[in-house]
């Protein structure tokens, strides 16, 4: 490599690896400068830091059992384009960000043609959690995982998986946006500001969207008023406002991130889809509780192949249910209600996770002080410097 720049190709196939994607790209500018090119495929965030992407990545950004099945054709021919061009012009290194039903598909065509590329997977699947074998398959194609959840390499240790350091999660460079500072802190509002947070997806939307209005008029029905806030995505902002506005009580629809994040430095409670906003919630020090529904026949698989005892993100990383999971045929308004209505008071309930959220930052910081990008680009850099030392795969 040397007298010429790093070759790196970083495929993504949904919008949140774009994101992990623009910064790591970012992260190794800073460390290289000239000195590092890129191929792959990306979303708004890498192109703005100068990828062309090799097509555009909505192609292939869908995700449920039924919204990828008439989608399966697409994934296909992207997929063989993608593995095409590394084929016919190969870089120093694959990197893969999340989406393992897509990218993981690529890397083992990859594999069997380029055996001695290094294949660098940035977001670890769930292996800790369900289909556990997955991990010693992907020994096979995957050199070395970047995990964004301190208990992963671990599990990667435990299941025979490939080498995996953890890098932290991008929340983590995000936590002055997430928390009040001292002026906001002592600001206090009229009334409790209450968040609703359906989800992002338009199958989550929904099933979630009506129900969280049923339970928030439950509540608010029980006690003290309350404003209710319900950030969204741009892509999911006209039909969560059409949604909203048939609740029986008042609810503000945002869109904007620094809206977002305005709207979680100062929330009381909040009820949320299950998923990674639920860990923004944590870092942010706001109580909530979890839902989520799924149509009974992904239920019935995902019920045969989850092997964790929780599935928000905050509990697995505490490990144990500091916050409410009402999931399926638990997710009720009766319920759901009984669990957030504790939270907007000064309450045992709400103390108590307030007082567990405290612990995540232990959880999860980095030693060094490092941004997560930062650190993931490092790794980056010495497993494919290792690749070409007579100890690495070459």
């Amino acid at each position: 490599m040397t007298g010429r720049a790093l070759r790196l190709f970083i495929l993504v196939g949904e919008h949140s690896g774009d994101q992990l994607g623009f910064k790591l790209m970012r992260a190794l500018r800073e460390r290289l400068g000239e000195g590092v090119a890129f191929d792959g495929v990306g979303g708004a965030g890498m192109i703005a830091e100068g990828l062309e992407s090799l097509f555009p990545l909505d192609d292939v950004a869908v995700m449920g059992f039924a919204a990828v099945l008439p989608r399966l054709p697409t994934f296909y021919a992207r997929g063989w384009q993608v593995v095409d061009k590394i084929i016919a012009d190969p870089p120093d290194a694959l990197i893969i960000i999340d989406s393992p039903d897509f990218t993981h598909a690529v890397a083992r065509r990859v594999r069997k043609r380029l055996p001695h590329l290094p294949v660098i997977d940035y977001v670890s699947p769930s292996v800790w959690a369900w289909r556990p074998g997955r991990a010693r398959k992907m020994r096979r194609y995957i050199d070395h995982v970047l995990a964004l959840l301190p208990f992963e390499p671990a599990a990667h240790r435990r299941l025979g998986g490939p080498a995996c350091t953890y890098v932290g999660h991008p929340l983590i460079e995000r936590l002055d946006e997430l928390r009040p500072g001292l002026a906001e802190a002592g600001l206090k509002r009229e009334r409790p500001l209450v968040l609703a947070l359906p989800g992002s997806r338009s199958s989550e939307i929904g099933r979630l969207t009506a129900l969280f209005g049923e339970v928030l008029a439950r509540v608010a029905a029980g006690g003290p008023a309350f404003d209710v806030v319900v950030p969204t995505v741009a892509r999911q902002a006209e039909r969560v406002r059409e949604l909203v506005a048939a609740w029986s009580l008042p609810a503000q629809v945002v869109v904007e991130e620094r809206d977002k994040y305005a709207a979680f430095r100062q929330a009381r409670a909040a009820l949320a889809a299950s998923g990674t906003v639920t860990l923004e919630l944590a870092l942010s020090g706001v109580p909530m509780v979890g839902a989520y529904r799924m149509p009974g026949w992904e239920a019935f698989i995902a019920r045969r192949l989850i092997r964790t005892p929780f599935v928000l993100p905050p509990n697995i990383i505490l490990g144990r249910g500091a916050v409410p999971e009402l999931l399926q045929e638990n997710a009720t308004v009766d319920n759901l209600a009984r669990a957030l209505a504790p939270l907007i008071g000064d309450t045992p309930e709400r103390a108590a996770q307030v007082e567990a959220f405290a612990l995540l930052d232990e959880h999860m910081r980095l030693d060094n002080g490092e941004a997560p990008s930062q650190r993931a680009a490092r790794v980056v850099l010495d497993v494919v410097a290792g690749a070409g030392s007579p100890s690495g795969r070459h």
